[in-house]
């Protein structure tokens, strides 16, 4: 069974407890909800990425350089 440190700082002794079902079920849930929000933010760079692959090459086709094109960019 998953376990927690409890440290009691004005006498500085450090127990070691079992977590109940309850905070079992909400580090699992933490946990689901962190892995879906780090989903979320790996998308979103991925698409702000593709969106800057997309305007470097239409900036190419109307004729600019690479150099113009970076320095328009950035």
């Amino acid at each position: 069974m998953p376990t927690k440190l409890v440290v009691d700082c004005s006498t500085g002794e450090v127990s070691e407890v079992e977590l109940t079902a309850e905070e079992i079920a909400q580090r699992e849930a933490d946990a689901q909800a962190f892995a879906e929000a780090e989903a979320a933010r790996q998308a979103e760079l991925a698409a702000k990425e593709a969106a800057k692959e997309s305007a470097k090459a239409k900036l190419a086709a109307l004729g600019l350089t690479e150099e113009e094109v970076s320095a328009f960019l950035n």
